[in-house]
């Protein structure tokens, strides 16, 4: 039976396909110095194991919430889905493809704690393949208006967000302008209703990705700001 009390943290998981990787995806969540945490996980009409390996998994872990789309949806209307069952002050991103460091939620709640009129925090963030480390992204302590015109002034993945405040935005713009940078308009909506949000220096968060992406997403950023302006 689940905990009927509220949790602290709603963890907001959207996974297809990745049978291989959820399993340490979901381990670096248990692992967390933090643990008063639902893990909402929603599997995105996956095509391999991914549902049973977490069914599996959540059998044994009583803080995992698992759902199902009927279909592959994709991701703004994945992340909806489990924003509307969570039941947390806050909210936190994760992939079920990669890691992140067991004091993550720890120093991300410290900032949120000590800034009430921070709306969202998050951190450096570690690339990391088959091979192994090749990079680190960083990202401005306290962005402002003008980051967005040189990259994501947010690591989407290793956020902590006020429920509040992304309920108040609408959550994720499920609008197919958007599809694929639909984390560059969730933090424009916020920047625009008058928020801001902080970032940590230590690299929290590890994402499992191939070597060429980071130049695709430099170019992904360019084209959203001509999109969005």
């Amino acid at each position: 039976m689940k905990n009927a009390a509220s949790p602290l943290i709603s963890v907001l998981m959207g996974v297809y396909n990745c049978a291989s990787t959820v399993e340490e995806a979901v381990q670096s969540i248990i692992d967390q110095t933090v643990t008063d945490w639902e893990l909402i996980i929603c599997d995105d009409g996956s095509t391999d194991d991914t549902y049973e390996t977490v069914r599996t998994i959540a059998e044994k872990e009583p803080r995992i919430v698992l759902i199902r789309n009927e279909c592959n949806m994709g991701l703004a209307p994945t992340l909806n889905n489990c924003i509307h069952t969570a039941r947390g002050t806050y909210t936190a991103r994760m992939d079920g493809d990669d890691i992140c460091a067991p004091d993550r939620f720890e120093k991300e709640l410290a900032v949120l704690e000590a800034d009430p009129d921070c709306a969202v925090v998050s951190c450096a963030m570690i690339s990391f393949d088959e091979g192994g480390v090749y990079g680190q992204s960083n990202y401005p302590e306290k962005p402002d208006k003008t980051d967005f015109f040189r990259m994501s002034p947010f690591c989407h993945a290793g956020c902590m967000m006020r429920k509040n405040v992304l309920l108040e935005l609408g959550g994720y713009n499920e609008s197919g302008e958007v599809e694929r940078f639909e984390d560059f308009d969730l933090w424009y909506r916020l920047y625009k209703a008058g928020y801001y949000g902080r970032n940590l220096p230590e690299a929290l968060y590890s994402m499992r990705d191939d070597r060429n992406a980071f130049r695709r997403r430099k170019m992904k950023y360019r084209l959203n700001v001509t999109k969005l302006s």
